[in-house]
């Protein structure tokens, strides 16, 4: 009996401990994570959208110097009132702003310069840009698709070329791309989309091996859909697809992917996949199982096209 009644008592007893020890670890990683961007100098594209708001929120708290980028000039001076206000300022800097529309290519290079002249340098940046669009290749026009190619690729890419030397000059800095899941997996009726976020990702993961020999980090962070406060009909809509890129339900959150690119910081990890084991699923289908992955694809577009057809 007493061998039982020890039994009884040991298993929960360790779970407990080991559960306690694991979430006093995630407390301190968390803690040496924030120190991580004090005093630093970071950038942030895109500080507008929803996960913008969360990382600016999150790395302002931790005592970063922080660039807010955005294509709103009175969105952002009312982001940076809000950070200011809602901190201790004996602890915090106050934001600089730089207005920055990555759909404007030729307002780049200017942007560029006025990004270095905030503080004289850039020890992180976080890519944050994204246009979305979704059609049948065929409905799109050119100009749609060179439009998502400039906020998606050309955009990202002309920041990271006009900075790159301030970085190489003091050996030093951490470049964050925060990138779609669509740019490891292909769906229908995202092809523009697709395409920007595959070419994007096949720059960063290039550079990060040309910059690794000057101690500069290159991460990626692929993830699926991001939470939003209001999820609309159509984005929770069932397809084959939906359930590898969007899973509404399922969806990161903005402040846990906040704390996601504040982590990757600190452990300097090359890359990162934010999806769920469905998603990750599907990316391994299409590496080892091309021909099925393709055919399941295909159903799934001509589902949706039988669902569209007129009854009569």
């Amino acid at each position: 009996m007493s061998v039982d009644f020890f039994t009884v008592w040991l298993v929960p007893t360790v779970v407990l401990l080991t559960a306690v020890v694991f979430y006093l670890y995630s407390v301190i990683l968390r803690h040496l994570a924030k120190t991580t961007v004090r005093n630093k100098v970071v950038l942030i594209t895109d500080s507008l959208s929803t996960l913008g708001n969360e990382c600016a929120k999150l790395f302002h708290i931790g005592g970063a110097r922080l660039i807010l980028c955005g294509n709103n000039w009175e969105k952002l001076e009312s982001l940076a009132e809000r950070l200011m206000t809602e901190s201790n300022p004996t602890i915090t800097f106050p934001p600089k702003l730089v207005e920055l529309d990555f759909s404007d290519m030729e307002s780049v290079p200017e942007v560029v310069s006025e990004i270095l002249e905030c503080y004289g340098c850039l020890d992180v940046l976080i890519f944050n840009s994204s246009m979305k669009v979704k059609a049948p290749v065929q409905s799109l026009s050119l100009e749609i698709d060179r439009t998502v190619m400039d906020v998606n690729y050309f955009g990202p890419i002309t920041l990271a070329k006009g900075v790159l030397p301030s970085l190489i000059s003091r050996r030093t800095g951490h470049i964050l791309l925060v990138n779609s899941i669509q740019g490891k997996l292909t769906v229908p009726f995202r092809a523009t989309y697709a395409a920007s976020k595959h070419a994007v990702q096949a720059f960063f993961d290039c550079l990060r091996a040309e910059v690794q020999q000057y101690d500069i980090t290159v991460s990626t962070v692929n993830h699926t859909f991001i939470k939003t406060t209001t999820i609309t009909d159509e984005a929770t809509a069932k397809s084959m697809w939906t359930t590898f890129t969007q899973q509404a339900s399922l969806g990161v959150n903005p402040e846990e992917m906040a704390n996601e690119l504040m982590k990757t910081l600190s452990s300097k990890k090359k890359e990162i996949l934010l999806a769920r084991s469905i998603s990750k699923a599907a990316i391994y289908a299409r590496s080892l199982f091309p021909n099925l992955f393709f055919t399941v694809m295909a159903a799934g577009v001509r589902n949706v096209a039988a669902e569209e057809m007129p009854v009569d």
